[in-house]
């Protein structure tokens, strides 16, 4: 079979078993090998993902959260807002990247209709139509709710399972955007610039990273801001800090 990624290994009695059976019956052995995740490995590839999250954050730059599968829709939303990121959790578009112009003309559509419910135009309608009108609403509304204020194209893309997202990986590696993914063991790492490897399915993982990577945007936002407070503040003058380290001078009528 082939070797395993760095950050994987077999178990010893599953790649015995495989080197040990006839060769007719190795792809029955291989699919029910064991692949473990090397966790020290997985810290150590996190904190480049978080330091690389941060600094993107630190310089302006934005990121988008991509998981559409059912267990991590809830968790990237919340997670997105908290950070104040853009986000997709219920299906990736395809050429939501690559035709991005496209896209922007769906989302002008949903400000149309929205706009429509607020200035009367619903009144010269039909009750058909006007259904018709929301049923559209509510699927652009499912759609592109976390990418309606994205004017221009992420700076980097977050993926939760980088299989059962691939259209979105290889819309980025099209555009040469980087790509920070959680790799589980059924994954390719090649397609990830960030590779975390680890489980995709479990709620309390994807919480974890997720969570984490939401922190690394809120902490590299706030270096940024206090660097902005920072050139802002009125600089000091020579009269000034003598003044502020020169102890006072009692006068006489104290004395």
């Amino acid at each position: 079979p082939p070797p395993p990624p760095p950050f994987f290994f077999f178990n010893d009695t599953a790649t015995t078993e495989m080197y040990t059976k006839p060769s007719s019956a190795a792809s029955d052995v291989y699919k029910r090998l064991i692949y473990v995740i090397d966790l020290g490995r997985t810290a150590k590839l996190f904190q480049e993902a978080e330091d690389f999250v941060s600094e993107l954050a630190a310089n302006g730059q934005t990121l988008l959260l991509v998981g559409t599968k059912r267990q991590a829709q809830e968790f990237v939303q919340e997670e997105a807002e908290r950070c104040g990121m853009y986000f997709v959790n219920q299906r990736w578009l395809g050429g939501l990247l690559t035709n991005f112009m496209t896209i922007q003309r769906s989302i002008g559509r949903l400000r149309e209709l929205e706009a429509m419910a607020e200035d009367g135009r619903y009144e010269s309608l039909s009750k058909k139509e006007i259904a018709k009108i929301e049923k559209e609403k509510r699927k652009l509304h499912r759609n592109l709710d976390g990418i309606r204020k994205m004017s221009r194209l992420p700076d980097a893309v977050f993926v939760i399972d980088t299989r059962k997202e691939k259209i979105a990986v290889d819309e980025a590696r099209k555009l040469k955007i980087p790509v920070i993914g959680i790799v589980d063991t059924n994954c390719d790492p090649d397609d990830v610039d960030y590779v975390i490897p680890g489980n995709d399915d479990a709620l309390r993982s994807i919480r974890l990273f997720l969570s984490r990577i939401a922190d690394a945007v809120i902490s590299g936002r706030d270096h940024r801001q206090a660097a902005k407070s920072t050139e802002n503040d009125p600089p000091v003058s020579d009269d000034d800090a003598a003044a502020a380290t020169t102890p006072e001078t009692p006068s006489p009528a104290s004395v």
